[in-house]
């Protein structure tokens, strides 16, 4: 009897959730442009996460949510602004020494340069062969496979915070191991 209650909420959440959708998409996918700045795959992006949380949280506050169209604004307006934060911790996570010193190598370089970067590359292998298996295998992911923190951690069963301190605790140690002497 319960269940079959539940299902009929459900449902009844559901129907008012599509007809709320259906009433203002059009609004909200202008709202979505206007904060994603005209950037369509980004309005679609907020669109399709509002609509997904949307609906998960009509379904948690069934009935108590009386305006479910304003609402759905509300919901994008939070969307949008997690999306903010998101990126800003991202930008923040961003390594700029690490993206200047691959410039450097990048750039076109004299053959004394060239020189240089090749002994330089010679030493960190050296190094690189002296770490444990566990470094070198955060190295791998890190630099050479260019693999997402997410996926380092999945990869070496740790968290997300996890992954990130450690590739910042090796790229500091290679750092210093590789410094010149004469300092």
């Amino acid at each position: 009897m319960k269940k079959q209650e539940a299902e009929e909420g459900a449902e009844a959440v559901d129907t008012c959730f599509t007809a709320s959708w259906n009433a203002v998409h059009a609004k909200l996918r202008r709202r979505a442009r206007y904060l994603a700045k005209g950037d369509d795959a980004r309005a679609e992006d907020l669109l399709s996460s509002a609509a997904i949380k949307a609906l998960q949280l009509l379904r948690r506050a069934a009935g108590r949510i009386h305006n479910p169209e304003g609402f759905l604004f509300l919901v994008l307006q939070h969307t949008h602004i997690d999306s903010l934060r998101q990126e800003q911790r991202e930008t923040r996570i961003f390594d700029h020494e690490a993206a200047e010193e691959i410039e450097q190598f990048a750039a076109p370089q004299s053959p004394l340069e060239s020189l240089c970067h090749k002994r330089t590359l010679a030493q960190l292998a050296r190094l690189l062969s002296r770490l444990p298996q566990t470094q070198q295998q955060l190295f791998t992911l890190a630099f050479i496979e260019d693999a997402s923190y997410e996926e380092i951690a999945a990869s070496l069963g740790i968290s997300n915070a996890l992954a990130r301190k450690r590739v910042q605790l090796l790229r500091e140690k290679l750092r210093h191991l590789l410094q010149p002497a004469s300092t």
